[in-house]
């Protein structure tokens, strides 16, 4: 930062930003940033030099060819939406300086590399933030709020299905960093941010070099012998529709998020511990109960979605933890454990190939 400047931006209380990259997703950085107040976007990087003068014109600001630039002209903060691949490259001059970084998801293409990045930023003391946008998802934060009042759902059984048509985006990655590592980021942060004790994974390479379809079992040991947790995660970008739904089950509620859909479902149960037992003792004694209306034993209802951007949304929490100084609630460590999550799947799909390929050469 220049020295006209404090850590909530310059001395007018303006916050200068940039992007480093505006493709598919960084030119939406770029148009959020244009259109907050108390921001000024000061320019975008872009390895294209027409991409980046297109992106720069709209948006009223300057185009610069390297993150040294953008540096140069004096930057507060910074979103990376560059590959994966290049996360390090181009977010590492940012945070050395303290400069505030949000990085794309998924903070590294490797646990080391995000490891690496993690402590970049906390040796210079830079704010860093992961960009997992489906924390962000209005249905998502409908649960949040849902939940927020006393009414906890300890998990135990989650399921998840994220599945799409393939798309010839990512093809440079596999299904888990590509898709799954959204839902890894939901799982985790609904375990408390703890990695799971055991991961079981199967998958398939179709079209890619990498896996294209992955299905993923992960077993939690709950704190405070609460029991454990079991998710099962499935991704595949072979699927002939979209369909982005997470059911979540506890013993005292039920909830099912529809991403795509943005709708939801939370089912509460309000029968009282007496009435639950005569149920269950009445099924032990084998009497019938079909008669019995299983709606007065729970409480349905939808949650309440509201018509927020979640980039928009994601952007303003990330201004509000580099003006507040705040630890972001996607911090570089829960960047980490989700890398490092999914580098265990990956690496359980590779034993489940070769244990096929070992099996197929005995038979053959």
């Amino acid at each position: 930062m220049s020295s006209e400047m404090t850590a909530n931006g310059r001395a007018d209380g303006v916050l200068r930003c940039g992007v480093v990259g505006v493709g598919r997703m960084g030119q939406h950085h770029a148009r959020v940033y244009a259109e907050m107040s108390g921001i000024e976007l000061v320019g975008v990087v872009d390895q294209d030099p027409d991409r980046r003068a297109l992106i720069a014109e709209r948006h009223g600001t300057r185009a610069f060819e390297t993150e040294m630039d953008l540096l140069g002209a004096g930057v507060d903060a910074v979103s990376i939406a560059v590959p994966t691949t290049s996360h390090m490259k181009s977010a590492t001059p940012f945070l050395e300086r303290g400069v505030a970084c949000l990085i794309e998801k998924p903070l590294a293409p490797d646990a080391a590399t995000a490891l690496a990045i993690k402590d970049t930023a906390e040796r210079s003391g830079a704010c860093l933030m992961v960009g997992h946008i489906e924390r962000f998802n209005p249905v998502m934060r409908a649960m949040q709020r849902a939940t927020r009042d006393g009414f906890e759902v300890v998990p135990r059984f989650i399921e998840v299905h994220r599945v799409s048509p393939m798309t010839f985006r990512s093809v440079d990655i596999g299904v888990v960093m590509d898709m799954m590592i959204h839902d890894l980021d939901v799982v985790l942060m609904l375990m408390g941010g703890r990695e799971p004790d055991r991961v079981e994974a199967a998958g398939v390479a179709v079209i890619t070099e990498h896996e294209d379809l992955c299905n993923a079992r992960l077993t939690f040991e709950l704190p405070g012998d609460r029991g454990a947790c079991v998710a099962n995660i499935t991704a595949s970008r072979l699927a002939l529709k979209t369909e982005r739904v997470t059911r979540i089950t506890g013993e005292n509620g039920y909830i099912k998020i529809d991403y795509a859909a943005k709708k939801g479902t939370i089912i509460r149960r309000t029968a009282n511990e007496i009435q639950m037992r005569e149920v269950a003792e009445q099924l032990r004694q084998g009497k019938d109960l079909t008669n019995l209306d299983w709606t007065e034993l729970v409480n349905i209802e939808p949650l309440e979605i509201d018509d927020g951007e979640p980039l928009r949304l994601e952007i303003e929490a990330f201004v509000e933890a580099v003006r507040s100084g705040r630890r972001p609630e996607i911090d570089a460590t829960a960047g980490f454990v989700n890398v490092r999550t999914a580098e265990r799947i990956v690496a359980s799909i590779k034993d489940f190939i070769r244990a096929g390929q070992a099996l197929d050469s005995s038979r053959s």
